[in-house]
């Protein structure tokens, strides 16, 4: 089998940033790009947990679905599988600069919130009570002083 493109990037030298990792174009002719959301420094760095993500992905799905701006185009936000940060799927032919703010105010929601995450109930959510917050808001401080000076593009 051919290898898929996200194994070709080295992430021995990846840094957190905002990456494009795709574009598709859905047959109705749609272009969808995917954002790796890269928080830690893979192989180098411990991975975030998953109970943190768990609650990351329920704060910034909600965050980014209500946002006056872009919530029309926000198709996902997800965890990516080895931990080390989320996927954010947009409508659009989107570059990185263009969502740097939105993952901005994100990650500054993200790492303020307090209260009740939203849809953690068993009605809600299948895995309600595996969830982080605390995890959550410092993961989301962290990377958000990341992006002072963001990386956005991936590395040779």
């Amino acid at each position: 089998m051919e290898k898929i493109a996200s194994f070709t990037i080295n992430h021995l030298v990846l840094e957190p940033g905002i990456y494009v990792s795709r574009r598709d174009r859905t047959p109705a002719g749609d272009v969808l790009t995917t954002f790796d959301i890269r928080m830690t420094r893979p192989n180098r760095e411990e991975a975030l947990t998953p109970r943190a993500l768990h609650a990351m992905e329920h704060l910034a799905a909600t965050f980014l679905r209500n946002h006056p701006q872009w919530k029309e185009r926000v198709v996902y936000w997800g965890p990516m599988g080895c931990c080390t940060g989320n996927y954010l799927i947009m409508q659009g032919e989107l570059e990185s600069a263009d969502i740097l703010q939105l993952v901005r105010e994100t990650m500054k929601f993200v790492s303020e919130f307090e209260g009740d995450v939203p849809g953690a109930t068993p009605r809600d959510c299948g895995n309600y009570s595996f969830m982080d917050l605390p995890a959550a808001r410092l993961a989301a401080a962290r990377y958000l002083a990341e992006l002072q000076n963001p990386v956005m593009v991936y590395p040779e």
